[in-house]
């Protein structure tokens, strides 16, 4: 099995771009330098070739509104994950920015679901209904998804934007606009899909 191997990619890239996101886009070494020839990174977003993407982990738990997300939902399409808190401050700057990408892409294929983290359902809920999110989320108290991702709870918002073969195609450690998020969702939504039995 290579999922030690995998698990240290995810590692390896999600720590260049919290490097980027720190330093600014600088040059600067670190951990993540193997994967700097591999990804390319334009204003502290990571965005990688489909042959040196990472597997992501597995998308699972239960609903901000109740029951359990169902991962067939996100098979064989575009998912893009946002980390959110109702407590973050670019979290609430953000949303409606993410609500407009998802309206203008979800006919494409994609996917979007949040991850709600360290907060409370009733926030949580106040949040959605405030920002009028029509898509779901988990809903996730102890950032276990956000830990499996390599995402440290307090530096939220984050957003991922996975291939249709559930690989990490982009990293973004900051909050997002439509301008530059419905673009990169765009590309990795019209890459060709792999040619052989579905």
């Amino acid at each position: 099995m290579n999922r030690p191997r995998r698990a240290a990619g995810l590692g390896a890239l999600i720590a260049v771009a919290v490097t980027l996101a720190l330093a600014g886009c600088s040059g600067g070494g670190g951990g993540g330098s193997d994967w700097k020839g591999e990804c390319a990174t334009t204003d502290g977003i990571v965005e990688c070739a489909p042959e040196h993407r990472p597997a992501a982990p597995a998308l699972a738990g239960e609903l901000l509104a109740g029951g359990a997300y169902d991962p067939a939902q996100g098979r064989g399409r575009v998912v893009v994950v946002n980390f959110w808190g109702s407590w973050c401050a670019p979290c609430r700057a953000e949303a409606d920015d993410l609500e407009a990408t998802y309206r203008a892409t979800r006919d494409r294929g994609v996917h979007f679901l949040g991850i709600n983290i360290q907060d409370g359902r009733d926030k949580a809920k106040a949040f959605e209904a405030a920002y009028q999110v029509s898509y779901p989320s988990l809903f996730d108290p102890p950032s276990r998804l956000a830990l499996a991702f390599d995402i440290p709870p307090n530096s939220i918002p984050a957003t991922v934007v996975l291939d249709r073969e559930n690989r990490i195609a982009v990293v973004i450690r900051a909050g997002v606009t439509r301008d530059r998020l419905e673009p990169i969702v765009a590309r990795v939504a019209d890459e060709q899909p792999p040619s052989g039995p579905n």
